[in-house]
């Protein structure tokens, strides 16, 4: 079999599960969120923070207790990697620094999962368990807790309640990211991913030299990390080093975690207004440019442009054997669109224009289909912005679900999808002038630029992926990565919870004949071309200077 065919076969088994999961999942994720039932252990959780389940918040105590869960977080983190040597299974490592310490915080809490340090040679046991992987799951959380604040926005008329934070992130974790958690690790053990809690092995090579292997509960974080499109690996490698990915199924599934949830919250979305045809337009935007975005990459690392590449008769450089160009790019494209971070090759490695995809994936505002929760609140603003332009174009007051888009909710969907790239070009910008970015690059010329400029989109846009070449490990980018990552995940979530509160309280709007119809196709691609233009008006400058000017020199 052709490797080309091979790559065929792979990417239609994806699309099939994910599509044979769609339904399901999506009916019983809507399930949750309008069910009055508590669990037992909900119920044990509810009494030990103090929260009602049952009493509904307006958008400002929502927003309040993502705020405050967030910041208790960051803390609690925080204070548990400067400490850890004082903590059981320490492995003999010493404390986190305070700049690493608070961008890992930052960066967990925030969902990014940007890792400045080697997980491997640095976190103790207690650290990656009780504190990174914990935060993979409830910042998971948040996020799917705010998409499901903003649909019961636009499911509920005259009243400002969006339901309870508190037992929305609650029912998440138990009732959905832990079961399928733990299908999930068992199914890597069983391929041979580890899990333990052993002590650092020291062997011989073949060649004579000791090399250092660290053990730990690997196959548990795995899971999480790409269900929860968290990303952050257990070992600097990540999803590339084999005690994380086996072999070519477990890359497969791993693809499949990432997406799963995403691409399934838009039936979901569907369901809870009563509409499903609504979350098929949704789903069908996100899977174009998805779709799109494989293509691109797969055939631009197939071709294997440059001198180097063509010598060598393939673009290999920083991939791994056992998964190949195909599985690489499938890989690089769903984690960059999704804003997992998880990477199984070395983005610096990919060809120029391969890498401007890249970029672009992340630059949309990952929402083809984005991370948990954060891509489909960020799709659904890109479709009020998409009906205000055909409203525009028709000369018609736009609605979307029956609700009108005013002034007051196309400003609130304007200083969102603004936030992201000013982070993006601002700290980009001062990297470059201070000198901070130059002196972290390890190539020269455009290819150094898009490493600076990947750095900032990654974080800004809570992705946590790097091109591996820059130096990110200083006091300066520790820091201005780790504001980057706090204010790319929450000011946004800051105008979806007011919007979503300014659409509850509206008097649901009759369809008439010259209502737009977003269940069709026609608005699928209204709503593909809007992001698209929007986000290549924001970043074609910074793209030209970097990946675009490096792949066409």
């Amino acid at each position: 079999m052709s490797s080309v065919l091979a790559d065929v076969l792979v990417v239609t088994a994806l699309i099939g599960a994910l599509a044979l999961v769609h339904r399901p999942l999506g009916d019983y994720m809507a399930a949750v969120f309008q069910s009055k039932r508590h669990l037992r252990v909900e119920k044990w959780i509810y009494r030990s923070v103090g929260a009602n389940p049952d009493a509904e918040m307006r958008w400002p105590a929502y927003l309040r207790g993502v705020l405050v869960f967030s910041a208790v977080s960051v803390l609690f983190l925080f204070l548990m990697q400067r400490v850890q040597d004082k903590l059981p299974l320490s492995l003999g490592f010493e404390p986190i620094t305070p700049d690493q310490a608070f961008n890992t915080a930052a960066s967990f809490v925030s969902n990014t999962n940007w890792q400045s340090y080697s997980g491997e040679v640095a976190m103790s046991h207690v650290t990656q368990t009780m504190g990174l992987a914990v935060q993979n799951f409830v910042s998971a959380a948040v996020g799917i807790a705010v998409a499901v604040a903003l649909v019961r926005g636009f499911a509920r008329s005259r009243t400002g309640d969006l339901g309870n934070f508190w037992a929305d992130l609650v029912r998440c974790v138990i009732r959905i990211l832990v079961p399928i958690s733990v299908v999930a690790a068992v199914i890597l053990i069983a391929c041979g991913a580890i899990q333990n809690f052993g002590d650092i092995h020291s062997i011989t090579t073949l060649t004579g030299d000791k090399q250092a292997i660290s053990p730990g509960a690997v196959a548990s974080q795995e899971a999480i990390k790409d269900l929860g499109t968290n990303g952050g690996g257990f070992f600097n490698a990540n999803s590339s080093h084999p005690f994380e990915n086996p072999n070519g199924f477990t890359n497969w599934l791993e693809i499949f975690l990432l997406l799963v949830i995403p691409f399934s919250l838009p039936r979901t979305f569907g369901k809870m207004v009563g509409s499903v045809k609504q979350g098929y337009a949704i789903v069908g935007a996100m899977a174009t440019i998805w779709f799109l975005g494989v293509i691109a990459v797969t055939w631009l690392e197939y071709a294997h442009p440059g001198t180097a590449s063509q010598l060598a008769g393939g673009a290999m450089e920083g991939k791994e054997q056992r998964f190949g160009e195909g599985n690489s790019s499938l890989f690089a494209v769903s984690t960059t669109m999704t804003s997992t971070g998880s990477v199984n090759s070395f983005h610096d490695s990919f060809s120029g224009l391969s890498g401007g995809v890249l970029l672009l994936g992340m630059m949309l505002g990952e929402i083809a289909p984005g991370g948990t929760g954060s891509g489909l609140y960020g799709m659904l603003i890109m479709a009020i912005i998409a009906v205000f332009i055909a409203g525009l174009m028709v000369g018609r007051t736009p609605e979307y679900l029956g609700k009108k888009i005013g002034s007051r909710e196309i400003k609130l969907a304007a200083c969102y999808i603004l936030i992201t790239p000013a982070l993006v070009l601002i700290g980009t910008a001062l990297a470059m002038a201070l000198g901070k970015g130059e002196s972290s690059m390890t190539n020269i010329g455009a290819h150094g630029f898009s490493e600076v400029l990947y750095a900032y989109t990654s974080a800004s846009n809570n992705n946590g992926s790097a091109f591996a070449g820059f130096a990110a490990n200083t006091e300066y980018h520790n820091t201005m990565l780790g504001l980057c990552m706090l204010l790319g995940r929450f000011l946004p979530m800051v105008f979806v919870l007011a919007l979503a509160g300014s659409l509850a309280e509206q008097k649901p709007v009759p369809a008439t004949a010259g209502t737009l119809r977003t269940e069709k196709p026609l608005f699928t691609g209204l709503l593909v071309g809007a992001i698209l233009i929007i986000t290549g008006l924001t970043f074609f400058p910074a793209l030209a200077l970097g990946p675009l000017a490096e792949g066409l020199a």
